[in-house]
Formats: C-alpha cells, sequence, structure tokens
C-alpha cells in the first residue's frame, strides 16, 4: 500500500506538471490571439502528446510493477515481510525523493527553456497546487508516521523475539541441568548397584584362606580341603584319567599336604582302570587319603583298603568280593581267561589280604562264609576291625565348598518330584528310582503309592 501511494503521489504531480505546461501554452496563445500581434505565427509542438502518452505508460508500468513487487512479497513469511518492508519502505521513500528530484529537474529545465519559470511560480501559488503540495506533504508525512509505526512494530517483535529466545535457551539450560542431575542419580544408582552385585559375589563365596592339614582328623572330626577328587559311579577309563592328572595337578601345586579322594557311592568297576587309580596313588608324593560317604563296592572297596589312609561314616558300607568277568569262547580261551582272572586277582587281593593279616585262600574263605554269594560285605565300623578302613569319622567338614550352592544353575535340584502315573483301577502312583544293590527304602507307604515297577 505504501508503494501504491508513492507511485500515485508522483503520477499526480507529473500529471499536474504536464497540466501547468499546456494551460502555459493555452494561455500564451490566447494572449496572442488577444493583442492580435502572435497569433499567426505561434506552432504546436507535434511530439507532445507523445511525450505525454510515453511518461503516462511509464508511470503504469512502474505502477503495474509496484504491484506484482507486492504479490511477491506476500508470499514471504511473517518475520521475514516484516523487515523486508522496512527496508523497502526506506528504499522506497528514498526513491520517491529522488524521482521528485528528477522530475523537478526535468520541470526545471522545460521550464527555463520555455522562459515559463514566473508562470510556474504564479501557478504554484495558486489554491489548487497549493492544495496538491499540501496533500503531498500529508501524505509524505503519513508515510513517515506509518514507516515509524512499522519500525516500532518490527522493533517490538525484534524485542518480543529476543525476549522468546532468550527463554528457550534459559529453559534448555534448565533442561541440561536437569539432565545433569538424572545422569548423576542414574550413575549413583549404577554404581550402588554395581556395590550391591560386587557384595552379592563376595557374599556368594567364603572368603576366606584355605585350611590345609596334615593331620585332617581330629576328635572324630575329618577336614577334607580343597585338594579334593570325586570318585562316583562306575570306575572306567574316564575316571582314572581324571583321578590321575589331578593327583598329579597337586602335587605339582604342593607335595606336602594331603589329596582326598571323596567317594559318595560307586559300584566299582574296571580292574585296568582301578589298577591304574592305585599305582597314581602310590606314586604321589603328597599322601593321599580316600573317604566313603556312603558305599564303596569291588574295585572302590579295593581303592578305599589300599589307600595310605581311609575314613568313612560309621554307616558307609564296605564291600569285597572276588572279580567278575563275563566269558565268551571255545573251552580253551576260557581256560585262558580264567588264567588271566586269577592273575588279576592275585595281584588285587593279595595286597587286601595281607593287610588284614590273613592269606588270600583265607580271605576267599571268609568272603562266602559270610554271604553265600560271596559278597562279603560291612559297615564301615565293622570294616575297621578288619581293616577295610583305618578311621571312623563322626564328621565331615568340607572345605572345598565356597561358592553358594544355590547359585550353581548346573548343579541339579535335589528332591525333585516323581512323574505321576494312573494304573489299570484309576488309582495314582509314583515309580521310584532304581536303588543300589547295598540300599533299601525306609518310607511309610500304606496305599501303595510308591511304587517300585508298573
Amino acid at each position: 500500500m505504501k508503494k501504491t501511494r508513492i507511485y500515485f503521489l508522483i503520477f499526480c504531480m507529473l500529471l499536474s506538471a504536464v497540466r501547468t505546461i499546456s494551460g502555459a501554452d493555452h494561455t500564451q496563445n490566447t494572449e496572442t490571439d488577444t493583442y492580435g500581434s502572435t497569433a499567426d505565427n505561434t506552432t504546436h509542438d507535434p511530439l507532445e502528446p507523445l511525450r505525454n502518452s510515453n511518461e503516462i505508460i511509464n508511470l503504469e508500468n512502474s505502477l503495474s510493477a509496484a504491484k506484482l513487487e507486492r504479490s511477491l512479497s506476500n508470499m514471504l513469511d511473517r518475520k521475514s515481510r516484516l523487515e523486508v518492508e522496512n527496508a523497502l519502505a526506506d528504499l522506497d521513500f528514498k526513491a520517491a525523493i529522488r524521482i521528485l528530484q528528477q522530475q523537478a529537474e526535468k520541470l526545471s529545465v522545460q521550464l527555463d527553456i520555455l522562459s515559463l519559470s514566473n508562470k510556474i511560480e504564479e501557478t504554484m501559488k495558486s489554491s489548487a497546487h497549493n492544495r496538491e503540495i499540501s496533500d503531498l506533504k500529508e501524505q509524505l508525512e503519513k508515510l513517515r508516521l506509518e514507516n515509524e509505526i512499522a519500525s516500532a512494530e518490527y522493533e517490538n517483535r525484534n524485542k518480543a523475539m529476543s525476549q522468546r529466545e532468550h527463554e528457550i535457551r534459559f529453559r534448555q539450560t534448565e533442561l541440561q541441568l536437569e539432565l545433569a542431575e538424572s545422569s548423576a542419580v542414574l550413575s549413583r544408582l549404577s554404581d550402588n548397584i554395581a556395590i550391591r552385585e560386587k557384595t552379592d559375589q563376595w557374599l556368594a563365596r567364603v572368603n576366606k584362606e584355605a585350611a590345609y592339614l596334615n593331620q585332617p582328623l581330629s576328635n572324630g572330626i575329618l577336614t577334607i580341603s580343597d585338594r579334593r577328587i570325586t570318585l562316583n559311579g562306575v570306575i572306567g577309563e574316564a575316571a582314572a584319567d581324571n583321578i590321575s592328572k589331578r593327583i598329579d595337578y597337586f602335587n605339582n601345586q604342593n607335595r606336602e599336604y594331603p589329596i582326598f579322594i571323596v567317594i559318595d557311592r560307586s559300584p566299582g568297576g574296571s580292574v585296568m582302570a582301578g589298577y591304574k587309580i592305585l599305582k597314581a596313588m602310590e606314586g604321589s608324593y603328597a599322601p593321599v587319603y580316600v573317604v566313603v560317604k556312603s558305599y564303596a563296592a569291588s574295585m572302590a572297596a579295593a581303592i578305599t583298603t589300599l589307600a595310605k589312609k581311609s575314613y568313612a561314616y560309621p554307616n558307609a558300607i564296605i564291600l569285597h568280593h572276588q572279580i567278575l568277568a563275563f566269558g565268551y569262547g571255545n573251552l580253551t580261551e576260557q581256560k585262558e581267561m580264567l588264567k588271566d582272572l586269577e592273575e588279576w586277582w592275585k595281584r588285587l587281593a593279595k595286597p587286601i589280604s595281607e593287610k588284614m593279616g590273613i592269606s588270600l585262600d583265607e580271605f576267599i574263605s571268609r568272603m562266602y562264609k559270610n554271604r553265600s554269594s560271596g559278597d562279603w560285605r560291612e559297615f564301615a565300623d565293622q570294616a575297621k576291625t578288619i581293616r577295610w578302613v583305618d578311621e571312623v569319622v563322626t564328621s565331615i567338614r568340607e572345605e572345598s565348598y565356597i561358592k553358594n550352592p544355590d547359585l550353581d544353575k548346573t548343579e541339579e535340584t535335589p528332591n525333585n518330584p516323581l512323574q505321576e502315573f494312573i494304573d489299570s483301577d484309576s488309582r495314582r502312583y509314583v515309580l521310584l528310582p532304581r536303588l543300589d544293590p547295598v540300599d533299601c527304602y525306609y518310607l511309610y507307604n500304606p496305599d501303595n503309592y510308591y511304587r517300585l515297577s508298573r
């Protein structure tokens, strides 16, 4: 709107100037005709209308360009439009002044050429021209005021935007402080969790030095250190290799403190594997002691009896019998096999009978006197009297268990519930697990809920 007003004022001024010039020419012609001296000699410029038309066209083109520029400027965003309008308003104002100056110079030149300066001064004194000048001044003043208002609005908006930017930066600072505080809290929580985890790890272990005793038995209490080797189940090559390697390891670690082979339950096994274990025990610098907690039969019983020293709970069962073999082949092959068995029996059983203080034949004879099958078994407190075991203990303390067993996920949970079945009479029952040959059940079963077979 501001640009349109400026161009309209310029157009009005130029149109007034053209009218003034045309009026002056007409006055001159009239005066000349009145006196009758120069009317016939005055000539009209044929290009004057074309010049006036060209100026009008130029003004119209300027107005069209201003309108086009205004429509394009409306496409800018609000903030950019305010800034651009302010700058353009200043430029337009200066351009309008320059155009007025140029037009004034052109008018002055034309007036000088036509020697009509006095006519222009008189015309400017006329009321109509004064009104036009007054209107122009009013428009210029209004334009100045509008420009000042626009500048003030722009400044206020800039201040508002600056205030908003300050508030945003302040809020960002607050958020950063909150984030830093949250990070510090999280860091403290992480530290606390790490401390708690380390504490749990510390509490999950027995944090003390292992006890190594040259005399592990005291007042009926046997203390087993972490120099411990487990022997359970059937004795085979894998068990023999496992025990032999660990005996070597513990000897390389220390040749003074005893090594413990702990048997929970073992029915015996291979004579060759068992003999390998006996030789590893015999060749050990450190003494190798055998501990029986529940049951040691056959080869396991031989390992117990032939150890440098053996210990057992009073109710642990030790069982000796002649070696067992499954024969196949012709008579000659079986005789050869029998000869090999007799040799193995002599090598294994004779040291046992010697420790008992009897002959090998007497050892065999007493086996079958004790039980018709030849399976001579004794509880440990009785086995001590015949030197199958050296010491009977009332309690065993395991120093090697330094980790909380409840945290060991690989260890099987004891007392797993038994699977339940339904028989042909729609009665529920469970199958009891198989027992070792020397074991038996001791449970209350009035309704036959627990069974040994289907």
